[in-house]
């Protein structure tokens, strides 16, 4: 991941930093306003350059980042890490609101979606009845 170039489009760095998983998706957020480059929001052809400040909005977790490095190759998680330094307060309210997160999915078990099954319909009627 050399800096083989000067200037990248905001949306393929994204991609290639692993932010997202598709690089519309990344072009997606940056004009729905989830990544603001220093400090401004910005189009999806944005050119960023070394030493930009990123701030990336992705579901409830945002990274506050600085660019060190150029990409518009998607590589390995271990090689796009290389690309940006987070800062520490960043990490450390995002690894906060991640074991949040997993502690209320413990309290708030989540159920199958649509209609129970003939089995589910039987052991809910089971339960019923024992209440009464």
């Amino acid at each position: 991941m050399t800096d083989e170039h000067d200037r990248v489009r905001i949306d393929k760095w994204l991609w290639a930093a692993r932010f997202y998983k598709t690089r519309a998706l990344a072009a997606a957020a940056v004009e729905g306003g989830k990544t603001r480059v220093n400090g401004e929001r910005v189009k999806p052809a944005k050119v960023l350059k070394a030493g930009d400040a990123l701030i990336v909005h992705n579901g409830p977790f945002e990274w506050d980042i600085t660019v060190l490095a150029l990409s518009e190759r998607r590589g390995p998680a271990a090689e796009a890490a290389k690309l940006y330094r987070e800062s520490e307060a960043s990490r450390k309210t995002r690894e906060e609101k991640a074991a949040l997160i997993k502690a209320e999915r413990h309290s708030n078990p989540v159920f199958a979606k649509g209609r129970p099954t003939k089995k589910q319909r039987r052991q809910i009627i089971r339960f019923q009845r024992a209440e009464d």
